[in-house]
């Protein structure tokens, strides 16, 4: 059973897409903010991250560069989710190995599923 971790502080987003991949039989576990998020990894050693930029206490783009210069989630591959305009993201993410950057507002919850599941079999 494929694992995700789904790192974003929107809980009605968070939860949208926990329900969407434990109905498509994956193990789904959640954080709030990235510090939470980065311990959650560390521990779960998840196949795929959903993560969001915008997030309290350490920003999508913080946790990603600590989780890249760690043994355990240097190879993790991860989908950012966010509703920054492309100018708003940071340059770093190109340098971080992301799968994708996403546009919450552009792509159904279906839609991420079916990136999330193309990116796991490559």
């Amino acid at each position: 059973m494929p694992k995700i971790a789904i790192v974003e502080d929107d809980q009605a987003i968070s939860q949208m897409y926990r329900f969407k991949f434990e109905a498509e039989g994956y193990a789904v576990e959640t954080a709030e903010n990235g510090k939470l998020g980065l311990a959650l990894i560390e521990q779960m050693k998840p196949d795929i991250v959903l993560l969001d930029l915008m997030m309290p206490e350490m920003t999508g783009d913080e946790m990603l560069a600590k989780m890249r210069k760690t043994a355990w989630g240097k190879d993790i591959k991860v989908v950012v989710l966010t509703n920054m305009g492309e100018q708003e993201i940071p340059a770093t993410m190109k340098t971080l190995g992301v799968e994708a950057v996403i546009l919450k507002a552009n792509m159904t919850p279906r839609q991420v599923a079916e990136l999330v599941q193309k990116h796991l079999k490559n």
